[in-house]
């Protein structure tokens, strides 16, 4: 629960900044904001927790035994970060995260089975780009990303606490990324995203593989030459196709499968869904009882 706290603060916090230094003419109350909370308090909170206690307490034991089986488990010393300082592994975790977030979210905009469900993240239109939606994404992004970031840290070490400060400093750019002002952090543009910078992310115009894909960093984008920061804002935020999407937080979710499902037949969508329910209750049975 203690994340919780830290995710009203920064909304709290982020909201004030809004009303302060305000960047563009927004909508007060937009119909589906209610859709938006949802979002953020499922995929900011809930999913999370979820996924770090399932990877810590289920997966890691099961990696454990795998590798003794097989006589690997002395190639990667499992308390290798352990022995570092506490304030190095938050370092660490932090850039070490990020850069595999980076990379996962290239791969999102890079194929289209991945993009249809990032597409419910770039479904926000001008006038809603606020710090409330920077959790609306499907459920599945959560899934991948904390799966491959939480997981190989955890096995090496990594003390829970350098994963917290991560998830804490990730929700504040988040938040301030998504936020409806206009800030670029002068010369440390280079190094942090930023909210104009983030903006021409969620363009309209912007290219089928999209650009500044960074999460935290911006240094990424600028290293791999996908960085796009021009002057001027884009004249317009969302994406070809949006007007199809439904803007209700279970028609967001239900989203990717109706497309998946237009395209294939009966059968296969009878095996997704049985797989759905088995994960959802096995999810519910491990983690639940310990939230």
């Amino acid at each position: 629960m203690e994340y919780y706290w830290w995710l009203i603060g920064i909304s709290i916090m982020v909201a004030l900044f809004e009303v302060c230094w305000p960047a563009r003419e927004q909508m007060k109350v937009r119909a589906w904001l209610w859709s938006d909370v949802i979002h953020l308090l499922f995929n900011g909170h809930f999913l999370g927790v979820w996924l770090y206690l399932i990877s810590t307490k289920h997966i890691l034991p099961l990696m454990d035994s795998a590798l003794l089986s097989q006589g690997w488990h002395h190639w990667v010393y499992r308390s290798t970060a352990q022995e570092l300082p506490l304030w190095v592994q938050v370092i660490l975790a932090i850039v070490i995260i990020d850069f595999v977030h980076w990379n996962i979210h290239r791969l999102l905009h890079r194929f289209d089975f991945l993009w249809r469900f990032h597409q419910i993240h770039h479904s926000v239109k001008d006038g809603e780009m606020d710090w409330v939606v920077a959790f609306r994404f499907s459920w599945v992004e959560p899934v991948i990303y904390k799966t491959l970031s939480y997981l190989p840290l955890a096995w090496l070490g990594f003390a829970p606490q350098a994963i917290f400060v991560h998830a804490v400093f990730g929700t504040l750019i988040g938040h301030l990324n998504h936020s409806n002002v206009s800030w670029d952090y002068g010369v440390l543009r280079y190094v942090l995203n930023s909210p104009k910078m983030h903006l021409h992310h969620h363009s309209y115009d912007a290219p089928r593989h999209g650009h500044n894909f960074g999460i935290i960093f911006s240094c990424w984008d600028w290293m791999f030459k996908t960085a796009h920061l021009p002057p001027e804002p884009p004249k317009r935020i969302g994406f070809k196709g949006e007007e199809d999407m439904p803007q209700d937080f279970l028609g967001h979710m239900s989203w990717p499968l109706n497309l998946m499902f237009k395209e294939s037949g009966t059968r296969w969508r009878h095996s997704f869904l049985g797989a759905c329910v088995v994960l959802l209750l096995y999810i519910a049975s491990s983690a639940a009882p310990i939230i």
